[in-house]
């Protein structure tokens, strides 16, 4: 059974620092494509952050430069550290697993986590 779950979530002031964590299970972790994506109130769900196998990473233009996404193979878990934070990163914040090749296509998400920017 796969199971990914998101922690670090809560409550932080504008300029403030959060570091959310997505423990893997059930997967081949070192083989996926992780990644986080946000939903805020009304949106469509967005993609935050990816890192590769091969820790390429790649990051929405909103947030280049204050998040750094990473992952440790050992612990089966990624992270996305988010500095500078604003009242627009508001958000809940999903894990993503993903795995393609021209036979096969596995996505998985976590349950999400709250992030809330306010003063």
């Amino acid at each position: 059974q796969v199971q990914l779950v998101e922690s670090g979530g809560g409550l932080v002031q504008p300029g403030g620092s959060l570091r959310l964590s997505c423990a893997a299970s059930g997967i081949n972790f070192a083989v996926y494509v992780m990644g986080w994506y946000r939903q805020a109130p009304g949106n469509e769900r967005e993609l935050v952050a990816s890192i590769t196998s091969g820790s390429i990473t790649n990051y929405a233009d909103s947030v280049k430069g204050r998040f750094t996404i990473s992952r440790d193979n050992a612990k089966n878990t990624v992270y996305v550290e988010m500095n500078s934070l604003k009242p627009e990163d508001t958000a809940i914040y999903y894990c993503n697993a993903a795995f393609r090749r021209p036979s096969i296509s596995l996505n998985y998400w976590g349950q999400g986590t709250q992030v809330t920017i306010s003063s």
